[in-house]
């Protein structure tokens, strides 16, 4: 009997009319199967954990800062400790004050006008302390302190240095190279420095500056050999010597070339048969004497 088979289609088979379980199923079905049936051997699904939050460790370089900086802080409080307890601590206060550098002054003078540094712990006293306490004594020009635990204070001071006996009335006061008085003398004849004289009324203020000027240039010795010291103006400033001889000093402008030019004619030897009685150092660089 001929087949009723449509050429070009394949034969028909019995499992895709049945639905065996050779048949493919369909995506829906594969889903749903996965779902309605648990594997072999398996409970219900596990419900998922709660977050946690996992701690990693702390890096080393963050924790090296950590400690350096730590430390620094331990030091740094123990430091200021330090600090406070020498600062304030009695066993430093001040019981000795040692004084260097003094002529015109005594030790007991100093010593008097320090006394309120006395108990006073070294840390805290200071060379503007120090100077404070001695401005009254116009001596002195300068002061540095020293501590030397665990309870002296040297002071070394710096003196004014006399340069003229200035001349008031029948009295005699002692300057310095600013016109600072430093004291009194009972003649001209009690102390080797030479005498500014005024004249009948007051000296001026810049005449008598250009004066002591000149004057704070020389060394002690060639004032030693000054008899006086007089200026018609401030360009023209003499001085005396106590043999007799003149010093034509002319300005006070450079004083330091000036006194050594004039150190060196005072050096020279004597000529008996001329001598010198004008020693002129007005132009320095070509003194001369006559």
């Amino acid at each position: 009997m001929p087949s009723s088979r449509r050429p070009g289609y394949p034969p028909a088979t019995g499992s895709s009319k049945r639905g065996g379980a050779g048949a493919p199923r369909s995506g829906s079905d594969v889903i749903s199967a996965t779902k309605s049936a648990p594997g072999p051997g398996t409970g219900p699904a596990p419900e998922p954990a709660p977050g946690k939050v996992l701690a990693f460790p702390e890096p080393k370089a963050r924790r090296r800062r950590r400690i350096v900086l730590g430390t620094i802080a331990v030091v740094a409080v123990l430091i200021a400790g330090v600090i406070a307890a020498a600062v304030y601590s009695p066993w430093l206060a001040v019981r000795t004050v040692t004084v260097q550098g003094t002529r015109m002054l005594s030790q007991d003078q100093i010593q008097a006008a320090l006394a309120p540094l006395q108990g006073k712990p070294l840390p805290q006293v200071s060379d503007r302390d120090v100077t404070a306490l001695l401005q009254p004594l116009v001596q002195v020009k300068s002061v540095t302190s020293q501590a030397r635990p665990p309870s002296t204070l040297q002071v070394t001071i710096v003196e004014r240095v006399p340069v003229a006996l200035l001349k008031q009335g029948e009295a005699f006061q002692l300057v310095d190279p600013d016109g600072v008085p430093l004291g009194t003398a009972p003649d001209a004849a009690a102390v080797k420095l030479p005498v500014i004289d005024g004249g009948g009324g007051a000296l001026p203020q810049d005449l008598f500056h250009a004066i002591t000027g000149v004057l704070g240039a020389l060394p002690p010795d060639i004032l030693a050999r000054l008899s006086d010291a007089s200026a018609k103006s401030v360009d023209a400033v003499e001085l005396k010597l106590v043999d007799g001889q003149t010093i034509v000093w002319g300005n006070a402008g450079e004083k330091d070339l000036k006194a050594r030019v004039l150190a060196a004619l005072l050096k020279a030897p004597a000529d008996p048969k001329n001598p010198v009685k004008v020693y002129d150092v007005s132009v320095p660089r070509h003194p001369v004497t006559r």
